[in-house]
């Protein structure tokens, strides 16, 4: 009879949140798809796209990630929408297990500065991923500011990444779940995200506007689901389209209405393929006026954070 006591090599189970902040455009939304491997948050050149923060979780045996996506902290708070964006940013920082702080490349503006001054007082481990890498010609010129940023945030760790290019990515993984407690999982291993279904077809919508019509159209545009409807072989979904001149209506539906079909097409094969099903889907533009600055109009748009 062998009486040795059986080793047990289980490793623990983690998990926690990762927040992911910097400020606008640097490729917070791209970085959190490409370290899920599926589009949760959407994308696009145009700075403040991520208007609210979005969870985008990875299960992988035993540790699950949850991470935040959050809007980009800007210096601009002139309406409501943008103060909300700053708040929505500021309160992912709390109660999270570690912050993944994103800039870009060599640059450091008056908006990356606004950042790490947020971050000052992080009671949770921090870690400082220098995005875009692949798009510095002269790789000379990385060490000193790798150097110049370990100075300034003595007690993170930094990291030379690109999330377009899948580099370094598994590191930034490790790096975060070195950095997770032990417990159990919040979330079923085949969840994705916290955002509903609902949510998730608007943002679609949203990322297709933003994309086709760059500087044509401001940023007061939302778009809310009216209707989200399974009859068991097609999904039907009506999306209002709310923005807050004329010029901007007759700009989103095109001549002869052929911009809010093409909008509409692009949509479809994204929802598609997220929600692995045939989808009808219908667009239409109402003029609502002032809606950015109104924290009620807000609120019903799902900005619920204000």
């Amino acid at each position: 009879m062998n009486d040795t006591p059986e080793k047990h090599t289980d490793t623990p189970s983690r998990c926690g949140y990762a927040a992911i902040v910097g400020r606008p455009n640097v490729g917070k939304s791209t970085l959190l798809n490409h370290m899920l491997g599926q589009k949760v948050s959407i994308t696009s050149r145009k700075p403040q796209t991520t208007r609210n923060n979005v969870q985008g979780i990875k299960t992988e045996g035993n540790t699950q990630i949850v991470f935040v996506d959050t809007p980009g902290l800007h210096q601009g708070e002139a309406k409501a929408i943008n103060r909300y964006m700053n708040q929505a940013a500021s309160s992912a920082i709390k109660d999270v297990d570690v912050v993944v702080f994103l800039v870009d490349r060599l640059v450091w503006t008056e908006e990356d500065e606004l950042v790490a001054k947020r971050l000052e007082h992080l009671e949770c481990p921090l870690i400082l991923a220098i995005n875009k890498v692949d798009k510095i010609e002269q790789k000379e010129t990385l060490l000193p500011h790798l150097q110049k940023l370990g100075e300034r945030f003595p007690k993170a760790e930094i990291i030379p990444l690109s999330a377009l290019r899948n580099t370094n990515l598994d590191r930034l993984e490790d790096l975060i779940i070195e950095r997770l407690p032990e417990g159990v999982h919040f979330y079923p291993e085949d969840q994705l995200t916290d955002r509903s279904s609902r949510f998730m077809a608007a943002e679609m919508v949203r990322e297709k506007i933003t994309r086709q019509l760059g500087d044509e159209l401001p940023y007061q545009m939302a778009v809310e689901i009216e209707e989200f409807k399974d009859d068991g072989k097609t999904l039907h979904i009506s999306a209002l389209i709310l923005v807050e001149r004329d010029g901007q209506k007759r700009i989103l539906i095109g001549d002869k209405g052929e911009r809010i079909k093409q909008i509409g097409q692009q949509a479809r094969v994204d929802m598609e393929k997220l929600f692995e099903q045939k989808v009808m889907l219908k667009l239409w533009v109402k003029i609502k006026s002032g809606w950015s600055d109104d924290n009620r109009a807000l609120r019903s748009l799902g900005y619920d954070d204000l």
